[in-house]
């Protein structure tokens, strides 16, 4: 078993949206205020999948791929 990354960060979101850097980062802020997180924590790709509506499969699909 292959161990993928937890997190997800806003060149992630670049390449899985096909967005900005800077929308990554917009994106990742407004999630946190959705899960009520602090500036300096992180979100994975669970919540990600959950705030986004792309399936949770696919989030860590990406991430196997590029890791």
């Amino acid at each position: 078993m292959r161990i993928v990354r937890a997190c997800i960060y806003p060149k992630d979101i670049q390449r899985i949206t096909g967005r900005s850097e800077r929308y990554g980062r917009k994106l990742l802020n407004d999630i946190k205020a959705h899960f009520g997180k602090k500036s300096y924590q992180f979100i994975t790709s669970e919540e990600f999948a959950e705030y986004s509506g792309i399936k949770e499969e696919i989030v860590k699909e990406y991430l196997e791929a590029v890791s």
